[in-house]
């Protein structure tokens, strides 16, 4: 799977509330990523496994708007964005400053691969 920024954003936006589904205009909010760049890793994310797409039941009219496409993590997407994040904070984290303890260095890993505000 290719993995670019964008990619891992979007990934990392599901872990907010794992066990929820979320509709695109959501995630382009808790992403930052415009419609553009968003359908086709939604997209691309569906095709490979990574995640389910659903188009709600609703009556638009009655509802007085155009159904959603909600998504939700996989079970074995889940688990490989959880590694590919977890690779990937790793690798992009600064080194260790001097002094700084293997367990502070793990939670910070943790909570950006995870897409936590902190640990």
């Amino acid at each position: 799977m290719r993995s670019s920024i964008a990619t891992l954003q979007v990934l990392r936006t599901f872990f907010d509330d794992p066990a929820s589904a979320r509709y695109g205009v959501e995630l382009m909010a808790s992403s930052g990523l415009k419609a553009g760049t968003l359908y086709p890793i939604l997209n691309r994310l569906e095709l490979d496994g990574w995640i389910l797409g659903r188009w709600e039941d609703i009556d638009e009219s009655a509802a007085g708007r155009r159904r959603r496409r909600y998504y939700r993590l996989t079970g074995a997407g889940e688990r490989q964005a959880r590694a590919l994040l977890t690779q990937y904070a790793t690798l992009l984290m600064p080194p260790p400053r001097p002094g700084e303890s293997a367990e502070v260095i793990g939670r910070a890993r943790e909570a950006v691969s995870l897409g936590r505000r902190g640990s």
